[in-house]
């Protein structure tokens, strides 16, 4: 017998739940927090760097959020910060991926250890706090992966970051077959161009050819992605596991020739 279809109203609808964000001291994982935190959820706001940020998000979330720090490479840190969201508010939820390194390099300059630090944080990283997460996670428990478009097509200058977020996607998919049975889901957001101070004048060619392609018209910002993560983790997204939801205005869908 299939299970009862929630009401509308209360499909993203989080009070009483407990999330965690990695890399949410600013940008989308901040913006992931709030987003969140406006639903009703208790947010464990996980930093390694931005404490002064992660403590002012938090402060601004008064008795919903709670900030941590850990190195998300480190076994033994990720337990315990997946942990803390169970002592803290009495159990975990949800899971929303987002620590990630990001920098550019030529393919044939990078370094070999440019690269594994790369997916040692990005791939590994994002596995062990899924881990650990998924263990203390009961039957309708959610982990949404931050991936990148860049995991779908190659970049200039990203051959380490394109791999990582390739890698994420798969694993993504490998994480959703065998945590289905348990009951919990796992699904993946891949961003396209995201807004933040500066960008225009610090990649003003980038955002010019990024406006003349995406057929939206526009970057995105943070509470695009925000806002994909959090019908991924709600029962609106129930039946839906081992996906990649893009979020970048359409960009993937143009041409290239």
């Amino acid at each position: 017998m299939p299970d009862a279809i929630p009401k509308v109203a209360g499909l993203l609808d989080f009070t009483g739940k407990t999330v965690v964000v990695t890399g949410a001291s600013a940008g989308i994982g901040a913006g992931v927090v709030k987003r969140f935190a406006e639903a009703g959820a208790n947010v464990v706001v996980h930093y390694r760097s931005g404490k002064a940020d992660a403590t002012a998000l938090v402060e601004s979330l008064p008795g919903k959020a709670v900030a941590a720090y850990a190195d998300i490479t480190d076994q033994n840190a990720v337990e315990a910060l997946m942990q803390l969201a169970v002592d803290r508010f009495g159990a975990l939820d949800a899971l929303i991926n987002n620590a990630a390194l990001q920098d550019h390099g030529a393919f044939l300059d990078l370094s070999g250890e440019t690269f594994d630090r790369m997916l040692q944080t990005n791939v590994g990283g994002a596995f062990r706090c899924a881990q650990a997460a998924a263990r203390r996670m009961s039957a309708g428990g959610a982990i949404v992966n931050i991936a990148s478009i860049s995991g779908l097509e190659p970049a200039f200058d990203h051959a380490h970051y394109c791999s990582s977020k390739a890698a994420l996607i798969m694993m993504t998919r490998a994480a959703a077959l065998e945590l289905g049975p348990r009951g919990v889901r796992v699904n993946a957001v891949a961003p396209g161009l995201i807004w933040r101070d500066g960008l225009d004048r610090n990649w003003p060619e980038g955002l010019a050819r990024w406006l003349a392609h995406v057929p939206l018209k526009r970057v995105g910002q943070d509470g695009d992605v925000a806002d994909a993560c959090l019908f991924l983790a709600s029962p609106a997204a129930r039946f839906v596991t081992g996906a990649t939801l893009a979020v970048d205005g359409g960009v993937t869908v143009h041409p290239s020739y």
